[in-house]
């Protein structure tokens, strides 16, 4: 081979080579770390903090984002001066990029997060499907773009609207002024707005992961789904887009890994990583232990006999109800027990709020069988989270007869005569919002839930009944 030859090849091999080097260039990787359902757990902030700043030694573009329910399940967060300042302050500490709206955000009132969400967070707040025509609370941007290292990136909220009758889940007062339209048709037509606009479209949904399967498969044009409000733990592809959610109560990081070439997406990634597998940061900690130093909710009020399961303290809710009431029914519905169980032993304050941080009040009312068979076959079939399950606890037994398409068909209760009227204590929050409800002589009382619990604990020490007194039975 000639000299001349021998050039060209060696000229042609370092070309290639810079051709290589610049198309390695090009080549770039973006991480989205998500949570969700936070539900002011703020005990395991020191080990997210970690997480966080571990992937940002690592990583140069990261961006941090909630999907919704930041406050609510923690006295510490929920029962200061400003009801769930404490995580909101720590989540700016740490840095977050973008959030939505979850329906426990409109626990303590409108005026209450527009506040919140005007002087206090620093993140942006996004969310397609709500509009306000009050002044205490301000309209939320639909969506956002950020740019990361030459990539945009775009940032759609939606917050469901199907337990609540047009509204998220909760007490309706806490939604006057304020319109919530159909958060899939929301994030559609969010993705046609902006699908040209940016380089990778994400989607944080407040519609939990039943809803988020519907949307995926109706539309493709997200790259990522950050889910919440169900408290799933998922990391799945669905018609072609990464669904994610890392369950609840930032026990889990998610963890997306987005590998651009130019504007072009090569890969996106989903992890759920357990926030506990890193070390506390010491900083972190210690502004946690400070919320956490409060004697008041710290101080033991009464105790548990023995251990009460999620069933016992909802069965524990109804006989304090019906006591008070002096009623011969009572109901408690299942998703006011923000506790799977409490531990048998001393009771503090603290543990009180966290059982029932709703400020829930007790409600009476008149009603015959047949009523509550009517508002037990109505909520069972909801198409909602709340349906097809045993939605409402009760001490006074009852069967729900299903068919084949589980749809209720009826009910029965074996120790209640037909025709004859009881009287009948139950939640504020069923009281008010479930559909196909029936009675005379009804009104929510001033008793809180909450205060009969601490009264009972400060009387003698409690018994749950952990037997569940309702059951599901198939009707050929």
């Amino acid at each position: 081979m000639n000299l001349t030859m021998k050039k060209c090849i060696y000229a042609l091999v370092a070309l290639f080579a810079l051709s290589l080097t610049a198309c390695h260039t090009h080549e770039q990787t973006l991480v989205i770390l998500s949570t969700n359902d936070m539900h002011g757990k703020i005990q395991r902030f020191p080990h997210l903090m970690a997480a966080v700043r571990a992937c940002r030694d690592t990583v140069d573009h990261v961006l941090l984002v909630d999907a919704g329910d930041r406050w609510t399940g923690n006295a510490y967060v929920d029962k200061v001066a400003e009801h769930g300042r404490p995580i909101v302050e720590m989540m700016n500490g740490l840095g977050y990029d973008v959030v939505t709206l979850g329906n426990h955000e409109f626990d303590f009132g409108q005026a209450h997060l527009g506040a919140l969400l005007d002087s206090v967070f620093e993140s942006e707040v996004v969310c397609a499907n709500i509009e306000s025509d009050t002044a205490t609370f301000a309209p939320v941007a639909p969506w956002t773009i950020l740019e990361r290292g030459g990539v945009k990136i775009g940032f759609v909220g939606v917050v469901t609207n199907y337990e609540g009758q047009g509204h998220p889940a909760g007490k309706p007062e806490s939604y006057k002024g304020l319109r919530f339209s159909d958060p899939q048709e929301a994030a559609i037509a969010a993705a046609d707005a902006l699908r040209q606009k940016v380089d990778v479209l994400v989607l944080l949904s407040h519609m939990g992961h039943d809803r988020d399967y519907e949307l995926l498969n109706r539309e493709t044009r997200y790259d990522l789904l950050v889910s919440g409000h169900t408290h799933e733990y998922l990391d799945t592809i669905v018609n072609g887009t990464q669904l994610g959610q890392t369950y609840k109560d930032l026990r889990n990081v998610g963890a997306t890994t987005i590998r651009m070439k130019g504007k072009r997406i090569l890969s996106v990634d989903y992890e759920n990583i357990l926030t506990t597998s890193y070390a506390p940061d010491s900083a972190c900690q210690k502004v946690v232990d400070r919320y956490y130093a409060d004697e008041e909710l710290n101080r033991p009020i009464g105790t548990l006999t023995e251990t009460a399961t999620q069933v016992g303290l909802a069965n524990w809710f109804v006989d304090l109800m019906v006591r008070k009431t002096q009623a011969e029914v009572g109901f408690y519905h299942r998703g006011g027990v923000r506790m799977d169980s409490l531990e048998m032993g001393g009771v503090g304050t603290a543990a009180v709020y966290d059982l029932e941080p709703f400020s829930s009040h007790v409600a009476e009312m008149k009603m015959t069988p047949a009523q509550m068979r009517k508002m037990l076959v109505t909520k069972y079939n909801e198409d909602t989270r709340e349906g097809h399950r045993i939605d409402l606890h009760s001490t006074t037994p009852y069967t729900i007869y299903v068919n084949a398409q589980d749809e209720a068909i009826d009910a029965a209760f074996p120790t209640l005569k037909e025709g004859r009227t009881y009287r009948v204590a139950i939640s504020d929050y069923a009281f008010k919002t479930y559909a196909g409800l029936e009675y005379t002589d009804g009104r929510i009382r001033e008793e809180l839930i909450t205060d009969l619990m601490i009264e009972a604990l400060r009387r003698a020490p409690v018994t749950p009944d952990n037997e569940q007194h309702a059951t599901i039975e198939r009707k050929e």
